[in-house]
């Protein structure tokens, strides 16, 4: 478990991550990026769940921008798709480790600026051991997950505001399962037209 937030605004885009990484096998904690750009396409992929699935995903997706074809559009209404494709190899290389299929969940977004529609956009994808497709949903003002210690907070692109939602985010989870699974920092990509920037913003 782990944080993910989204901001939304057609001018502007924040994703905010924290940074506390665990290994599956002997629990050893690091410090793990859970956002990558795609900065020649101002775009930003972020998730909360495993980091060797989003490794993946992101792989591909940066193959994918690679090509003279590519837009935006399409790699969000295939991303779903490719999210199913390699899933299954994901599940048994984690039966394979003796890992519990109920840890197995992921949540993924993508977004940046479209130049087809002039706009920032995103979309959330997510994915879970049970069999079913992934759930996609594209993001009209943003995403916050998880949502319950944020509800009734105004949204806010402001440092402080932003810094203080992770905060509340990680002492919910942390309480919650009895243990260490969210925290480190909180790192924050902000894209707009033409700019892309990551920051970390304070500790959590």
């Amino acid at each position: 478990m782990s944080i993910l937030n989204v901001l939304l605004r057609p001018d502007k885009l924040l994703v905010a991550v924290d940074t506390l990484a665990q290994d599956a096998h002997t629990g050893q904690q690091s410090r793990g990026a859970k956002l990558l750009l795609i900065p020649q396409h101002y775009l930003v992929l972020a998730c909360r769940g495993s980091a060797q699935f989003f490794l993946r995903i992101y792989e591909l997706c940066l193959q994918a921008s690679f090509r003279a074809d590519f837009t935006m559009e399409q790699l969000m209404a295939e991303l779903g798709l490719v999210i199913d494709k390699v899933w299954p190899a994901y599940v048994e290389a984690a039966d394979r480790a003796g890992l519990p299929r109920s840890d197995l969940h992921t949540e993924l977004v993508l977004g940046g600026w479209s130049p087809k529609n002039g706009r920032m956009m995103a979309t959330a994808y997510a994915k879970d051991a049970g069999g079913a497709a992934a759930v996609v949903q594209i993001l009209a003002g943003g995403l916050a997950s998880p949502g319950e210690p944020l509800r009734g907070r105004p949204d806010s692109f402001d440092a402080a505001a932003v810094a203080e939602a992770g905060r509340l985010q990680a002492v919910y989870l942390n309480d919650r399962t009895g243990r260490a699974v969210a925290g480190g920092s909180l790192l924050v990509a902000r894209l707009s037209r033409g700019l892309a920037t990551v920051e970390e913003i304070g500790l959590l």
